[in-house]
């Protein structure tokens, strides 16, 4: 017969157990399967940049170096965290269409007030990648993290895949990563990203539009989008 300590100690060891099994038990790549991602690039017309260029295997890659994405709390988490991200990357790229963005290169993303992170004569840092990373602020410190020369080559997000994928998860998870997973709910990441320009009614169709991927992917996840979608 168990004594009083001796059951409370097993009682113990079983609530571990139990919660335990809420934690994410999937890796990211059991979660974006070649048909998930596929689903999503088999969408943008065979003529599209983006199509010879991003893949699923670039984009793990580029997430091993991130390894508190999509594994941060319960696998439901770990969904809508996915789900957020490529409902952005989708509506950035249109589909991973676009490795760049359009027109780019006739806007000035310099900000010359900034002189921790100065534009190189003759470089221009417009939109590239799954999130469209821009201005000299972003480059960067996004290249000096990664390891690549942000101010001096940003072309080069649009040329090394991996590097690209890798600048996408470089801006969530200093950006966006802790509102998602701390349950903020998708709208704040619309904020995070592109509020500026979008929310409060700057632009109503493209948070409807991104709100729509996000659901979209909840639904094939197989996870509840949650509240708070939009900005």
């Amino acid at each position: 017969m168990l004594g009083h300590g001796k059951l409370s100690l097993l009682a113990t060891t079983l609530l571990l157990l139990t919660a335990s099994k809420t934690v994410t038990a999937q890796s990211v790549s059991d979660i974006v399967t070649p048909a998930f991602f596929n689903g999503i690039i088999g969408q943008a017309d065979s003529s599209c940049a983006g199509k010879n260029f991003y893949t699923r295997d670039a984009f793990l890659t580029a997430a091993g170096s991130y390894p508190a994405f999509g594994t941060t709390g319960t696998s439901d988490d770990s969904k809508r965290e996915i789900a957020a991200f490529f409902a952005h990357v989708t509506h950035e790229t249109g589909h991973f269409c676009y490795i760049e963005e359009i027109n780019g290169a006739s806007n000035d993303y310099c900000d010359k007030t900034n002189t921790q992170y100065p534009c190189v004569p003759g470089k221009n840092y417009y939109g590239r990648g799954p999130i469209q990373i821009s201005w000299n602020y972003n480059y960067g410190p996004a290249g000096q993290s990664i390891g690549f020369d942000g101010l001096g080559s940003p072309e080069t997000v649009a040329n090394d895949v991996i590097i690209s994928f890798k600048t996408a998860f470089w801006y969530w998870m200093n950006n966006v990563h802790s509102i998602i997973t701390s349950g903020q709910g998708f709208g704040a990441t619309i904020r995070a990203i592109n509020g500026a320009i979008e929310c409060n009614g700057g632009n109503t169709a493209a948070v409807q539009a991104r709100v729509g991927y996000y659901k979209d992917y909840c639904n094939q996840l197989g996870v509840a989008p949650g509240d708070n979608l939009t900005c």
